[in-house]
Formats: structure tokens, C-alpha cells, sequence
């Protein structure tokens, strides 16, 4: 079962880029996105997209075919089976999700656009009007400076660099918010990783209330809406979209916006109907949007609740400060403690099919954010099947007693984060069990 969000297309006009002078514009928009923390953070992405476009401009696109590049990018052997190792497939769709993601920001409106099309990994281009006149623009100006004659005994003057257009107000906007992140960012880093901020609201847990609404009361006691923010799983059928929500409360159901940005996989579909269930039985208001929708404005107006990890890039921003958090390299992905002796990890290795995963990882969290100033409820694993099992956790009150035997007395008052694994039978999780566990 999936919930079908339509998409729009991009305003961009397919561009086949002819000269070596356009092909190197290419290649500079290649490394920006390299560059770009959807990428940055990942070995395999920018490998398949670096080779993807590299081929396409070197006119190979015939030779970009799924078992070609298994064999030649992931060392897999010449006879090896897709369908069981599907790790072409799937480091495409999360290419295609975060090329999406990367788009969707205003800020690279008039940047040249690279795509994967759904179905095929030969790079696809296009560029804005903007863009388009400025590569002209470019071009005429250098053929012009080579061309014309310069006079015996002159030289040529200095070039004045061309005035940049006068930004619109919104652009002004949007710079702002992308400095004071960064500035946030950076005053993180500076802190080191174990700067965290400690509950700080005016609410008190009710002490007479059952575990669980003490938990909840967390989310449910804070101002505002809350904002389901739902990673964007593997689908083949993902493309990019403008800006839409899903919204509902205990008196009103869920609606779908008349604009909707993709798709919804049932597995991320499971732990958000038993969270929302949560939030509808304390009549608390909420609203749903997809990872690449969820705008940095919109995680500011109230509580949130991320669902998925690895597909999730709000996920990864909102937890790298976590004692637990997740990484993807080298193979693998894993949930690491960066506190614990020799660093345990748990992983799963990426080429793992679901039909022989038996064992998977999972964070649960509860924490208030400094970057959003907002309490974040976390529900993540790092494949479907363990994200499916810590919504279960949380909505299970005879799983979640097994988090009070290791909690401090004062613990509804304080951060908390739970490390869960559940084992796995033919794509089902069976009950979570706790690993490791941090209050503060």
C-alpha cells in the first residue's frame, strides 16, 4: 500500500550541453552538489552521480545500465543477481530523492539542474532562462576576449566583472536564513558534540499521570502545532514537487493538500498512524509533511516528530549532537555511540535485500532542539522494519515499561534517547528490545 502524492515538474527546459565550455559548467554544478551535505555525508551517492553524469557527457549513456554499473562502481560480481543485491537501484532512488530535496530549495532555483530520470541512469540537464542567458552570456564574452585584436603596444584592460541583478526581497530572506544556519551550525561544531540543551519549559509532568502521557505530555503540553516531518523511503516512482502538508487534528482527518509532494511507502505509514493515534486521543493538532518539504520555518512554529532516519535529511541535521546517532559508509549503515567504549555500532549492510535482513536497529528520542528551539519526539530505524518497530514502541504501553526500569525517578522532565533492535522474519519486526539508553 502507498499513499500517491502527485508531483510537478520542474520549470527548467532540457538542455543538452554541446561545447567543452558547457560541459564544464556541468561539472561545476556537479561538485556544488557533491558539496552539498545531502551528499557530502556519503560515499556511494556522489559516486553514482559523478559516474552517471561524467558518462553522459562523455556520450556513453548506452553503458549506464543497472548490472554495468554494479559491476564496475560496486565491485559486484559480472553474474550477480539485481534482484537480490539491488544496490544500484537503490543508491539511484536516493539520488533522485535528494536531487529532489536539493531543487526544492529557492536558493538553487537558477542553478543548472541534474536529474537521474526514473528508470534510467543516464544524467539528464536543464537550466532557468537566467541561467541559460548567463552560460551565453559567458560564452560570447570569452569568444570575444580570444577573437579580438589587441593593438601593438596596448594591453588590454582589466575586465569589469558583470553587476550582479539587484535581488528580490524573498532571495534576501532566503540568504538570511541560510546564514544564521550556518552560523548555528558552526557555533555547534565550536561547542563540540556534546553540547545539548536540557528540558527547559514552564510545564511540569503530572505525577499522578500514566508513563505514557508523561511522555507525551512533552509534545502535547508545548505551544503550536505539531509537525510530523516523514522520510521519503525507496520508490522508483519519486520525483520532486513544490511545498505541501498534510494536516489533521482530533476533530478534523487527515487531507491531502491540493498540491502533494510524493510518496508514502506503507512502512513510514504504520508508525505515523500509531503516533498521530497518540496525539488525536490528547487532542493536540498536527500537521504531516515530507522530509523535502519541511521547511526550517516550519520546524520553528512547533513540536516535531521525525519518522525514518537514512531517508530523512532532517533527521541526520536534528541528531548529529545525539550521544546516538546514524551513519552511512563504508558499506553500511549504523546507529554509532559516540560516548560508549570502543564506540559499539549497529549495522546493517547496504547490498542486505529484505529478505534476509533478520535483525534491525532503531532510536527512539525525546529532546529539545537548540537549532529549532522545539521538543523533537524521534522514531527512526535504520531500515523500514525498525522504524516500524519503535512507533510500536511508543504506542505499546508493555514495550515502553521496559524503558521505565532503566529511567531515573525525575525522568518525564528529562531528554531521553533509547537504542531498540527487533528481530526480523520474512520483512516482519518482531517485539523491540532495549540496548542502550541516555537521560540528561
Amino acid at each position: 500500500m502507498r499513499i500517491i502524492l502527485q508531483a510537478s515538474k520542474s520549470d527548467g527546459a532540457l538542455w543538452s550541453p554541446q561545447s567543452e565550455s558547457e560541459r564544464a559548467h556541468v561539472r561545476e554544478q556537479l561538485e556544488r552538489l557533491l558539496a552539498h551535505r545531502l551528499f557530502h555525508f556519503s560515499k556511494r551517492y556522489p559516486a553514482l552521480l559523478r559516474y552517471a553524469v561524467e558518462q553522459t557527457l562523455l556520450g556513453n549513456g548506452d553503458h549506464l545500465k543497472e548490472r554495468t554499473i554494479g559491476v564496475e562502481l560496486f565491485g559486484c560480481e559480472p553474474d550477480y543477481d539485481t534482484n537480490a543485491n539491488p544496490v544500484v537501484r537503490f543508491t539511484a532512488s536516493e539520488i533522485r530523492k535528494r536531487l529532489a530535496q536539493y531543487y526544492v530549495d529557492a536558493a538553487h532555483f537558477d542553478e543548472i539542474q541534474i536529474d537521474l530520470p526514473t528508470g534510467s541512469y543516464v544524467a539528464v540537464f536543464s537550466r532557468s532562462a537566467g541561467e541559460a542567458a548567463g552560460l551565453e552570456l559567458s560564452d560570447t564574452l570569452s569568444f570575444n576576449a580570444a577573437a579580438a585584436p589587441v593593438p601593438a603596444g596596448n594591453e588590454l584592460p582589466a575586465p569589469r566583472p558583470l553587476p550582479a541583478p539587484a535581488p528580490h526581497r524573498s532571495w534576501r530572506i532566503v540568504a538570511l536564513v541560510v546564514l544564521c544556519a550556518a552560523l548555528a551550525g558552526i557555533a555547534g561544531l565550536c561547542a563540540g558534540i556534546w553540547l545539548r540543551t536540557p528540558l527547559n519549559f514552564t510545564w511540569r509532568a503530572d505525577p499522578h499521570a500514566n508513563p505514557m502521557d508523561q511522555f507525551w505530555s512533552f509534545i502535547t503540553n508545548a505551544p503550536g502545532t505539531v509537525t510530523f516531518c516523514i522520510g521519503e523511503p525507496n520508490s522508483q516512482a519519486r520525483t520532486s514537487a513544490g511545498p505541501a502538508v498534510i494536516s489533521g487534528s482530533a476533530k478534523q482527518p487527515l487531507f491531502y493538500a491540493p498540491r502533494q509532494p510524493g510518496d508514502l511507502a506503507i512502512d513510514d505509514v504504520l508508525p505515523l498512524t500509531h503516533l498521530a493515534s497518540a496525539l488525536d486521543a490528547r487532542g493536540k493538532p498536527f500537521r504531516i509533511s515530507t522530509a523535502s518539504q519541511t521547511t526550517f520555518g516550519q520546524l520553528r512554529d512547533g513540536p516535531i516528530i521525525l519518522i525514518g532516519a537514512l531517508d530523512n535529511s532532517w533527521t541526520q541535521r536534528l541528531t548529529e549532537n545525539l550521544r546516538f546517532n546514524f551513519l552511512s559508509q563504508d558499506g553500511f549503515d549504523t546507529i554509532v555511540d559516540h560516548r560508549g567504549s570502543g564506540r559499539p555500532q549497529w549495522s546493517v549492510p547496504w547490498n542486505l535485500s529484505d529478505q534476509k535482513l533478520t535483525r534491525d536497529y532503531a532510536i527512539v528520542a525525546r529532546f529539545r532542539d537548540s537549532t529549532t528551539g522545539q521538543p523533537v519526539i524521534l522514531v527512526a530505524g535504520i531500515a523500514a522494519e525498525g522504524t516500524e518497530a519503535a512507533g510500536e514502541f511508543l504506542s505499546n504501553p508493555d514495550y515502553f515499561a521496559q524503558l521505565l526500569q532503566r529511567a531515573p525517578h525525575n525522568w518525564p522532565t528529562m531528554n531521553m534517547e533509547v537504542v531498540i533492535q527487533t528481530q526480523v522474519i520474512d520483512g516482519h519486526p518482531g517485539p523491540p528490545s532495549i540496548l542502550a539508553v541516555e537521560f540528561w
